[in-house]
C-alpha cells in the first residue's frame, strides 16, 4: 500500500470517527450519516418446531411476530434511515440515548444495562482491511435480540443456517444464547485477521534476513499500525464480555454465563496475540536497523581493507614517481636501472599480497 492509500485510510478513519450530532442538540437526537447504507430489516424467529424468516418493510408488522414466537432476532443492516431506527426504538421501548449511540458508530465496545434490556456494542473487522472496523450494536430483551450493523456483510451466515435448520442449542435456548453466539462469532473473526498479520510478519522477517531494503521499514510501520487498530478495537471487548458474564439479570440464564466466560477467554487470546506481534514488529524494526548497520559495516570494512592495501602501493609509486635529476649521486639508482620498473611492480605486488594474506589470516577477509 502506497503513501496515498495510507493517507486516504487515515482520512477515512477521521471522517468516520466524527460525532454527527449538532452541538447543543437535545440528548438522544438520532442523526444518520447521509453516506450510510440503506436500512434493511429482516426477522429470523423460532418457536418449538417452527421457524420464520422475512424481510420487514412495515415496522408495525413486528408486533405480531414478537407475540407469536419465543425467540426473535431482528437484523437491521444499514443505518441510513433515522426514521426507521426511531420507529423501532419506540416500538420496543428503547432509550433514545442508546439509539443515538447506534447511529454514532465511533463507540468502543461496551455493555449498558437498562431496566428491561441490555445494550451491547461490539466492533468487527474485515479480514483484509483493519483500517476500517464496523460497529455492531445489540439490544437484548425478553425473547428478542435486535442487532444493528453499518453495512451488508458479516460473519453470521453459519448462524443463520443453524437457525433455519433448527440445529443445536441455538434452536432451543433463548435470546441470551443467541447473543452469545453472535458475539462469539465477532470475536472469532479476529483470529483470521491475526493469522494474516502473523503471516505478513513472518514473510517480512524472511525478506529482511535475505536483504534489508528501505521499503521494509515502511512495511513494518504499516504492520504496527494495523496491530494498533486491532488492539484498540479488541481491548474494550474484555471489559464488555466480563460485564455481561458477571451481570445478574433475568435476561441471561445461569447456563449462558458459562458460554460468555468462554467468549472472554477468546478475547484474552486475541489480546495476547496482538501484544505478542506488536513486540515482534518492534523486534523487526531493531532487526532491520541491525541488518542495515551490519551491511554498512561490511562495506566499510571492505573499503578500509582496499584503502589499507593501496596506501603502501601509492607510497611506493609516489617515491618512484618523484623524477629527481638522475645525475646526482644521492638520487635513486633504480631510475637508471634496466629492471627498475619491474622491481617497483614486484615490490608493490609483494606488499599487496602480503597485506591481503595477513588480513585473511586474521579473519578480516
Amino acid at each position: 500500500m502506497n503513501k496515498t492509500n495510507d493517507r486516504t485510510n487515515r482520512n477515512r478513519k477521521r471522517k468516520r470517527s466524527r460525532h454527527r450530532g449538532v452541538p447543543g442538540a437535545a440528548p438522544g437526537t438520532v442523526v444518520s450519516d447521509p453516506n450510510s447504507a440503506k436500512t434493511v430489516i429482516r426477522v429470523l424467529a423460532t418457536s418449538p418446531g417452527t421457524f420464520f424468516e422475512q424481510e420487514i418493510t412495515d415496522i408495525s408488522d413486528l408486533s405480531e411476530v414478537l407475540a407469536r414466537y419465543t425467540s426473535v432476532w431482528i437484523e437491521v443492516t444499514g443505518l441510513g434511515s433515522a426514521d426507521k431506527i426511531v420507529q423501532l426504538g419506540e416500538l420496543l421501548g428503547l432509550h433514545s440515548l442508546a439509539l443515538e449511540d447506534v447511529v454514532n458508530v465511533h463507540q468502543r465496545a461496551k455493555m449498558d444495562a437498562f431496566q428491561d434490556y441490555l445494550f451491547v456494542v461490539a466492533r468487527m473487522f474485515d479480514t483484509f482491511d483493519t483500517s476500517n472496523s464496523e460497529q455492531i450494536s445489540f439490544f437484548l430483551k425478553k425473547n428478542l435480540v435486535l442487532s444493528f450493523q453499518e453495512r451488508p456483510g458479516d460473519c453470521w451466515e453459519n448462524i443463520r443456517q443453524r437457525l433455519r435448520m433448527r440445529h443445536g442449542k441455538i434452536a432451543t435456548l433463548g435470546p441470551d444464547y443467541l447473543l452469545y453466539v453472535l458475539l462469539d462469532a465477532i470475536i472469532d473473526s479476529y483470529f483470521p485477521v491475526m493469522d494474516r498479520l502473523s503471516d505478513e510478519v513472518d514473510a517480512l522477517e524472511d525478506q529482511i534476513t535475505a536483504k534489508a531494503q528501505t521499503k521494509q521499514m515502511h512495511q513494518v510501520h504499516q504492520l504496527r499500525g494495523q496491530l494498533l487498530d486491532v488492539r484498540r478495537a479488541i481491548r474494550p471487548h474484555r471489559e464488555m464480555i466480563s460485564a455481561i458474564s458477571h451481570h445478574e439479570s433475568h435476561l441471561i440464564e445461569p447456563e449462558t454465563h458459562v458460554y460468555f466466560r468462554d467468549c472472554y477467554d477468546h478475547v484474552i487470546q486475541v489480546i495476547d496475540s496482538v501484544d505478542t506481534y506488536r513486540e515482534l514488529t518492534s523486534d523487526l524494526r531493531d532487526y532491520y536497523l541491525s541488518m542495515v548497520s551490519n551491511s554498512m559495516n561490511e562495506v566499510m570494512k571492505l573499503l578500509t581493507i582496499i584503502s589499507t592495501i593501496f596506501i603502501p602501493l601509492s607510497f611506493v609509486a609516489g617515491v618512484y614517481g618523484m623524477n629527481f635529476d638522475t645525475e646526482s649521486p644521492w638520487n635513486m639508482p633504480e631510475l637508471k636501472w634496466q629492471y627498475g620498473y619491474p622491481f617497483a611492480l614486484t615490490v608493490m605486488g609483494i606488499i599487496g599480497f602480503g597485506l591481503a594474506w595477513s588480513f585473511r589470516r586474521r579473519g578480516w577477509l
